[in-house]
């Protein structure tokens, strides 16, 4: 053993004892475990009941899936960009047969959508700079990243168009001083540009929800961006029939009724696909309820367009009831998808039934299913 010079100013030490057989912190622990009645010391005896534990208990008592921080002000942009979307490309179908309120309309409808809901997704992330760094890169297998460059760029011809009918309505007080010629210059392509990209905006949302883990989004990742265009496109014609002359709503019209045959096809096939766990929030509760009255209020507003849709009050009532069904449909599949991780049920049931299916159809070479 080393030592150094200040050993020496170390007070003397006693002879060490030798610890007795069972002295030391094992022999305690079996000392208190025969008190409590065990007739073996090198055993422990149950001190606690035994319990059932729950397969569908989960971790802690926290969800199997964590629900995404997604609130209402998503629910407000999933509407909006949806309307934003077929509103661009209804403008564009206007100017190319002559419908110049309609195109008027239809643009304006869709720069005003498409600000209001920008703002609330913005609300949502918490601080602007946030979604300026979604757009930092491109990745094509996110869909959220996809998303953030068309709604951005969207947002830019949106702009374009958008600022040449207010330029027109002002009687061209806009200062754009010599860039005038120019901006009018590049109307068509700006519009085309438009409605080529109406129909991404219209159903990204859609895909974004079904790339996640919630059970009842993922569950419908076949059928959302289905969904969410045919809702996009009656609320677009509700909302022109709200806003232009009734002389040039015909195509809106259409788009309307077209609108609520795809939006109650798509809900229905989405519900018919999934196991009976995920699609019970879609049935059930508050996003139940809601679904329900979109569909009523998309039927009404159907009949009202088909049969009054000529006359200005009747269309005003049938553009106010499709638009309030489309964001009723975005509100309940949303607050369906987060209803939907509250049971862990709805995690590993429709798992479970999905494993069976494969081995019994034979499949046990994948990555999913094992030779038991």
């Amino acid at each position: 053993m080393s030592t150094t010079p200040l050993d020496a100013d170390r007070p003397p030490e006693g002879p060490r004892r030798r610890r007795r057989p069972g002295a030391g912190r094992t022999g305690r622990r079996r000392r208190s475990i025969d008190r409590l009645g065990s007739t073996d010391g090198g055993r422990e005896q149950a001190v606690v009941e035994d319990i059932t534990i729950d397969p569908y208990d989960s971790y802690y008592g926290r969800p199997v899936v964590k629900a995404p921080p997604w609130r209402a002000p998503i629910a407000v942009y999933l509407f909006l960009g949806g309307l934003a979307g077929g509103s661009g490309i209804l403008a564009t179908g206007a100017q190319l047969t002559g419908r110049p309120m309609l195109r008027r309309t239809a643009r304006l409808t869709a720069l005003g959508a498409l600000g209001v809901g920008t703002v609330a997704l913005i609300e949502d992330l918490g601080r602007p700079e946030r979604f300026l760094n979604m757009m930092r890169t491109l990745k094509i297998s996110s869909p959220m990243s996809v998303g953030s460059w068309i709604l951005g760029s969207f947002g830019a011809v949106s702009g374009v168009v958008g600022a040449i009918e207010v330029d027109r309505m002002t009687g061209e007080r806009i200062p754009l001083g010599p860039l005038r010629p120019l901006v009018h210059g590049v109307e068509t392509p700006a519009a085309l540009a438009q409605a080529a990209l109406g129909p991404l905006l219209a159903s990204y949302t859609g895909a974004l929800l079904g790339d996640t883990a919630v059970p009842t989004w993922a569950a419908g990742r076949k059928h959302l961006s289905a969904l969410f265009v045919s809702s996009a496109t009656l609320a677009t014609g509700g909302a022109a029939m709200l806003t232009a002359p009734v002389s040039e709503t015909r195509p809106a019209r259409l788009l309307a009724v077209a609108g609520v045959a795809g939006d109650v096809a798509s809900l229905h096939a989405m519900k018919a696909s999934m196991h009976p766990l995920e699609a019970e929030p879609l049935e059930t509760g508050r996003p139940g309820t809601m679904l329900r009255w979109a569909e009523r209020l998309a039927v009404a507003g159907a009949v009202g367009t088909v049969l009054g849709g000529r006359h200005r009050a009747v269309a005003a009532v049938s553009g106010a009831a499709l638009l309030a069904a489309s964001a009723l449909t975005r509100f309940g599949v949303l607050e369906a998808g987060l209803e939907s991780v509250k049971d862990p049920r709805r995690v590993i049931e429709p798992q479970k039934a999905r494993l069976a299916a494969r081995r019994d159809a034979g499949i046990t070479d994948d990555s999913i299913t094992t030779v038991g």
